[in-house]
């Protein structure tokens, strides 16, 4: 019994052994195998692997896919015009030589994203200071990115070479600092209700000059139909006169007979109107009686 144990306990230790000294590198790392702190070994191609068991060797792994670093503060830059800016970036990167990186730098990401940080945000900075905030915003910016760009490079790769690789450096926002953005905002408003009160006064002069035009052409309209109207008015009063004067020209007993009833017409208008007159001598009553002597018949042509 004590013998299956024995050998149970054997073979429990050469298979703890074997772990220790087999290691397997995925595709997306580099394998650093240190003995007694040195570098003895990188490993850049995947697979299963063997190195002494711990203390001898051991065995620590950098990440080799492209990397993301993001801008970690909002600290101002000041421009070529002394215009204090927030700018947001961010830098695509990558380790390529892991025993550079390793010596020169840390032992995992986090120490070079650190670094490279610090090497960015100065690289940035350098640059705004020549540039003007219009040249930032719109007219130069790929312009500086290529500048920051190769002045990261050329930090990272100088006496002792990081052993890393930065391709890309792009700005995500440029902004002014707060207390400059309310200013300028508050520019912009005002100016934009400058504008509109601008375009409201114009446009009322505009209304003022329509309606006073319209105005006009309607006193022009209606005295033009006026005067047409009075003018037809006393052509047609022409024409009615001449035709009363015809008519009345052939019989005027006829034409007093046919006054006299506008005469009683208009008298007796109203139910409420009097008219005292002597009945022997008037002809108004004379007709009402029927005297065919006061008025004659109108004469058969």
């Amino acid at each position: 019994m004590n013998r299956i144990g024995l050998i149970g306990a054997s073979m429990v230790a050469v298979l703890a052994l074997l772990s220790s000294m087999l290691f397997v590198v995925d595709q997306r790392q580099f394998g650093v195998v240190y003995a007694l702190g040195q570098i003895k070994e990188v490993i850049t191609e995947p697979g299963l692997n063997v190195k002494l068991p711990p203390p001898f060797q051991n065995v620590s792994y950098i990440d080799k896919r492209l990397l993301t670093l993001d801008s970690a503060d909002a600290e101002p830059m000041l421009t070529a015009e002394k215009q204090r800016m927030v700018i947001d970036w961010y830098v695509r990167w990558r380790i390529t030589e892991p025993t550079q990186y390793i010596r020169n730098v840390g032992l995992d990401e986090n120490a070079g994203a650190m670094q490279l940080n610090r090497v960015v945000r100065n690289a940035f900075q350098e640059e705004i200071n020549k540039r003007t905030v219009k040249e930032i915003l719109s007219l130069k910016r790929e312009a500086l990115t290529a500048d920051v760009k190769r002045e990261v490079l050329a930090a990272v790769g100088g006496a002792n070479p990081w052993g890393v690789d930065v391709v890309d450096v792009r700005i995500t926002r440029a902004d002014y600092v707060d207390a400059i953005t309310e200013s300028v905002y508050r520019r912009m408003q005002a100016e934009r209700t400058r504008v509109a009160n601008e375009l409201r006064s114009t446009g009322a002069a505009e209304g003022e000059k329509i309606r006073a035009d319209a105005d006009r052409q309607r006193e022009v309209t209606i005295a033009n139909a006026y005067r047409e109207a009075q003018k037809v008015k006393g052509e047609g009063d022409a024409q009615a006169a001449g035709i009363y004067a015809e008519a009345f020209g052939r019989d005027p007993k006829f034409a007093q007979f046919y006054r006299s009833l506008d005469a009683y017409k208009a008298s007796f208008a109203k139910k409420s109107d009097v008219m005292v007159l002597d009945p022997a001598s008037s002809e108004f009553f004379k007709v009402l009686r029927g005297d065919a002597g006061a008025v004659a018949a109108p004469a058969k042509k």
